[in-house]
This record gives C-alpha cells, structure tokens and sequence, in this order.
C-alpha cells in the first residue's frame, strides 16, 4: 500500500478545497514559485535521503524516483506552493490592518 501518497493526496486534496475562489485560477507567479520548489527538491532531497537525515520505509513508497527522490517529495512542494501565498495574503492582511490602526 503507498501509504504516503494516499497521506499527500488527502493534505493536497484539503488545500485545494479551502482555496478562495480568486485563487481557483493560479497566476503566472504561483506557476514560477511551484517550478523553482521543484527544482530545489530535485536538488536537495536526493542529498538529505543520501546523508540519512530523511528515511523512508520503502514498502510505503509508489517507487517511482526522480532525480533519486521519491514522487511523493514533490507533493510537499506543490502544498507549499498552494499553502504559502494563501497564508500570507490571510495573515498579512490582517497585520496590515492592525498596522493601520
């Protein structure tokens, strides 16, 4: 069973779902950001997997690797590519407000 790509699916599947509707239509930064994230975990998680700081039980993997890291790696990057700038706009409204005042 991949136990870990039912886990990514189920945190990628609830980011999606509380996406406000401006964000339904990603623009052209959200598409840079998640390629540059991409590209870094291309880079580092192979490293960090080489040097034992990361372990995974490979009997909950899909198998498939890039680059040496597992697919599973590269939902976390498409959740921060989603997660970040929404909480950021969330956030940072709200202390410009309180900044405001």
């Amino acid at each position: 069973m991949t136990t870990y790509l039912i886990l990514n699916l189920l945190f990628l599947l609830t980011a999606i779902l509380f996406l406000p509707v401006q964000f339904r239509k990603p623009p052209t930064a959200f598409w840079i950001a998640l390629g540059v994230v991409f590209v870094l975990t291309m880079i580092f998680d192979p490293i960090i997997i080489t040097l034992d700081i990361v372990a995974y039980d490979q009997t909950k993997l899909l198998g498939i690797f890039i680059f040496g890291a597992p697919v599973e790696d590269f939902f976390y990057a498409i959740y921060a590519a989603i997660i970040v700038p929404l909480l950021w706009t969330r956030f940072g409204k709200r202390r410009q407000r309180e900044d405001n005042q």
